[in-house]
């Protein structure tokens, strides 16, 4: 093996020059360490593009021992790629900065010319937007960051990479910007939001904004009708929507059920589980060439005959052509069905075309013509049905979602009676991952366009803070800064409705009318750590609220301000908003509906008579203005925790399409660095505890309260901090269920909670794999219910109790816990 170490451009300079600023970590004697990893690995023909690899490696190899080696593994990454696009790494600050400026006007002038971007792109002020890149804005950029930034991210020629970091983000400031009175100061305070990591729009945005086919928009919900070319129509305009990298959310249940018969055949329907199983291998036909996997959900009311069946569909046993493995399937529930469950009642199940208008009614009136069916049924004039437990429904329901993840537990009547858009449809179904709410019909098919707001690049530290200080002892959330970013984040969510390519006409039709957007969050766990509020706390479920209502008041503030400027969405006469009627004020509503109160505080911290007065002179822009998506990758970019989720584990393995990565909780290590506690030792101790610091005695309480990870808080306390947030969202939210027992009696009382406290959506549940429950530290058994709701040890039947495993479960019988993203970056 050869030894690479001689010249300024050689090994040892690069250890060197990437560990400035980290020399207390990797100190002389760990950089000869690396040093001669390296050299050991490096074949004698090595060249620069082989030692940075090796680099890499043996960099991002050490995370476990300390973040800072990450940092240097994403500075080589990033020396790497600039070597790539530039052909060589510049010197200095001054040197990049020269070489960014000439490589954004190529990439903009190449891409154009090669049909690649929009040719309005050349008609900015180049020159103002080259001074306005900021190329040191690179090292916020971590080391998963960059390399999925590179594989999937960066727009390409040729099949080759052609952008660097800062003009990624240029690219999609720009594109975003086109149909702007001022696109060239419009894109600086776009650029600004993104390159500062404060404001993230989704994974379709960021791969198209700017291209000569702009598909910007993340979800899309349709309905398909019970006719057989509609049907086969749906499944083409699926595919289309699937191949410009939109997700799906699609509504099976209008077709009717097996047995019922086809008027103009005379024979018996087949069901809906075939046409399911062909628009799972449709999902399936589409990946985007490896850029990102099409992805589905089918969403099935649970009054339909097929029910069972479409509950079964995930499983691994059983006729596979009745099994749709590439495709995620969630339960849309009444309210009547759920309280049948808790009085231990019969519940009918019907085939659609002999009940035809109980999908489209909710709350009071569909209990109404509900029970008026079930007495027809009784009296022979319907002749598709079947009588059920419904306890026993709902033990199928929850213990197939324990076996298989799925079907998600979604509440049609929430997601109806609080819908700002009650006026002109009904909500049919949620979306791919569960946080859109909007109406569908034959005629419209409903899009959503998602960005989210990186709520810990929003909390500040006191500069008269210091490195012995207590965590949170000097932050704050920096108010002047979060309206600021969601003031810009409107702006440039609804400039994605006017710049769309639409794969559909009616997804064209529908969005220009209504202009839905989702303004989401993330990073909530590194913000509330940040802060000194362990996510297990009842301040996290108060801040969930105040942190929401903040983003609310400023989401919709500037909504109506662009109405003012813009005019009002087409359908704006009528809705809620026109009624005086803000998403707080439907918490009343819903407990109107369901006769009994809602486990959440609505009560306004703000003074909303501004917004309210705005709104009843100007109108609203969009009909829908928040929804919180999963973020997986984007976090990912920005560098922080996904979503409102807590952190999965203090240590573990992400596996998303562009790898495999260590990650390390940082503010831990920095807490466990405040102690004198943070060594090699620790570092195994952790791995043995599976990133849990909760067994580990010689670490303070209150730094392992700060952080506890996913499955070391109870998931009833999960859902509370979700529903208090909901109180302000017009949309819904993400709810990932992180459940780390196997006692079925306390999943029933995790989904019925999420039910009482007025959620509207969950979305996967997660469960630890058998050699992992029996280390886990929660005993759920110890869960005040009196914190929640008056009984909580109700008698309820268990479901799934007898399984310790689960499709979702995170045991992979390596060294470190791991997690994977969801198939779908559409939301994400």
């Amino acid at each position: 093996m050869s030894q690479h170490t001689t010249d300024d451009d050689g090994l040892r300079s690069t250890v060197e020059r990437a560990r400035t600023g980290h020399e207390g970590v990797v100190d002389e004697a760990a950089a000869t360490d690396l040093v001669r990893t390296v050299e050991r690995s490096l074949p004698t023909d090595a060249d620069a593009k082989d030692r940075d690899d090796a680099l890499v490696d043996a960099a991002s190899a050490r995370i476990e021992r300390d973040p800072a080696y990450e940092r240097l593994a994403a500075r080589v990454a990033r020396w790497r790629y600039y070597r790539r696009i530039l052909g060589a790494v510049p010197e200095d600050d001054a040197a990049l900065a020269t070489a960014y400026r000439e490589s954004f006007r190529e990439t903009v002038e190449r891409g154009v010319e090669a049909g690649r971007l929009d040719a309005r792109m050349t008609d900015f002020d180049l020159d103002t937007l080259e001074e306005a890149l900021r190329p040191e804005l690179d090292e916020r950029l971590g080391y998963v960051a960059m390399e999925t930034l590179v594989q999937r991210y960066f727009l390409r020629v040729d099949d080759d990479p052609t952008e660097l970091p800062q003009v990624f983000w240029m690219r999609v400031a720009m594109g975003l910007a086109l149909n702007e009175d001022d696109p060239t100061a419009r894109a600086v305070e776009f650029y600004e939001a993104m390159a500062r990591l404060r404001f993230v729009p989704s994974t379709p945005t960021l791969f198209h904004a700017g291209t000569s086919h702009a598909q910007l928009s993340s979800c899309y919900l349709t309905t398909v009708p019970d006719d057989l070319d509609a049907i086969f129509d749906a499944y083409g305009e699926h595919a289309n929507l699937s191949k410009w990298s939109g997700g799906l959310g699609t509504d099976w249940t209008p077709v009717r059920a097996t047995g019922a018969t086809i008027d103009s055949t005379g024979v018996d329907s087949t069901g809906v589980v075939p046409f399911l199983k062909i628009s799972n291998d449709v999902t399936a036909a589409i990946n985007r060439s490896g850029k990102r996997r099409g992805a589905a959900c089918a969403y099935l009311e649970c009054w339909h005959l097929d029910f069972p069946a479409f509950c079964d569909l995930r499983r691994n046993t059983g006729d596979e052509r009745r099994r749709t493995h590439d495709m995620n399937t969630a339960a849309w529930i009444p309210d009547l069905f759920v309280q049948r469950v808790r009085e231990d009642g019969r519940w009918t199940l019907f085939s659609p075309d002999e009940v035809p208008d109980l999908h489209d009614s909710y709350g009071r009136e569909f209990a109404e013509r509900y029970e008026a069916y079930e007495e027809q049924a009784d009296d022979g004039e319907i002749e598709q049905f079947e009588r059920v437990d419904a306890a026993d429904l709902w033990r199928t329901m929850l213990t197939r979602l324990f076996e298989t993840g799925h079907p998600w537990l979604t509440f049609k009547d929430p997601c109806n009676v609080r819908s700002p858009q009650d006026h002109t449809g009904v909500v049919r179904s949620s979306n791919l991952c569960t946080e859109i709410t909007l109406n569908t019909s034959a005629e419209e098919t409903a899009v959503c366009n998602l960005g989210s707001v990186n709520l810990s690049r929003h909390v500040v530290v006191s500069e008269a803070s210091s490195a012995d200080d207590d965590t949170g002892a000097n932050a704050r959330l920096d108010r002047e800064r979060l309206a600021d970013t969601v003031e810009t984040a409107m702006r440039m969510l609804d400039d994605v409705v006017d710049l769309n390519f639409y794969p559909s006409e009616k997804a064209e039709r529908s969005n220009l009318r209504h202009r839905s957007v989702g303004l989401g969050v993330m990073g909530f766990h590194d913000a509330l750590t940040d802060l000194g509020v362990p996510m297990a706390s009842e301040e996290a479920v108060e801040l969930a609220g105040d942190l929401q209502e903040r983003v609310a008041y400023h989401a919709i503030l500037n909504s109506s301000k662009l109405a003012r400027e813009r005019d009002p969405y087409d359908s704006y006469e009528g809705s809620k908003w026109d009624r005086d009627i803000f998403p707080q004020d439907t918490i009343e509503r819903l407990e109107a509906e369901r006769g009994e109160s809602v486990a959440v505080d609505p009560e306004e911290s703000l003074d909303w008579t501004a917004v309210r007065e705005h709104v009843a002179a100007h109108g609203m822009r969009n009909s829908n203005t928040m929804a919180v998506a999963p973020t997986a990758t984007i976090s990912t970019i920005a560098g922080t925790t996904p979503s409102v989720e807590p952190r999965y584990s203090n240590l573990y393995v992400k596996s998303n399409m562009s790898g495999e990565f260590t990650v390390a909780n940082e503010r831990l290590v920095a807490d466990l660095k405040r102690e004198g506690l943070w060594d090699d030792g620790m570092v195994d101790r952790l791995k043995y505890h599976d990133g849990s610091v909760q067994e580990i005695r010689e670490v303070p309480e209150s730094v392992r309260d700060l952080h506890r990870g996913a499955f070391e808080i109870d998931p009833r306390h999960q859902v509370r901090v979700a529903a208090q947030r909901g109180v302000w969202i017009d949309q819904s939210q993400s709810l990932n269920v992180f459940f780390p027992g196997t006692d079925g009696s306390v999943l029933d009382d995790v989904y019925q909670r999420a039910w009482e406290s007025g959620l509207k959506t969950t979305y996967y549940l997660r469960t630890l794999g058998a050699s992992q429950i029996e280390k886990s530290t929660l005993d759920l058994s110890e869960y005040d219910g009196t914190q929640f709701r008056d009984s909580a040890g109700d008698g309820r039947d268990s479901a799934g109790n007898s399984h310790d495993t689960g499709a979702t479960s995170d045991d992979t019988g390596g060294e470190l816990p791991s997690v994977e993203d969801p198939t779908c970056d559409a939301c994400q």
